[in-house]
């Protein structure tokens, strides 16, 4: 059973739904498996959780770095 792992930072459930729905079509097309066979978990992360650089992602963020 195939498993694919999305990691990202907050979503809401109708952004998850499109996620999963679009992952697993795209999966299933790609290796000709079934999409009922797929399992697709995504883990929320907090923006200070993230480091880029040696900084945390939330105050870059917070300063308009990229």
């Amino acid at each position: 059973m195939p498993f694919i792992k999305i990691e990202a930072g907050k979503m809401n459930k109708d952004q998850k739904a499109k996620l999963i729905s679009g992952f697993t079509k795209l999966a299933s097309e790609t290796l000709g498996i079934g999409e009922d066979h797929f399992t697709i978990l995504i883990t929320e992360n907090d923006r200070d959780n993230w480091g880029v650089g040696g900084k945390m992602l939330s105050d870059m963020l917070a300063k308009g770095e990229k």
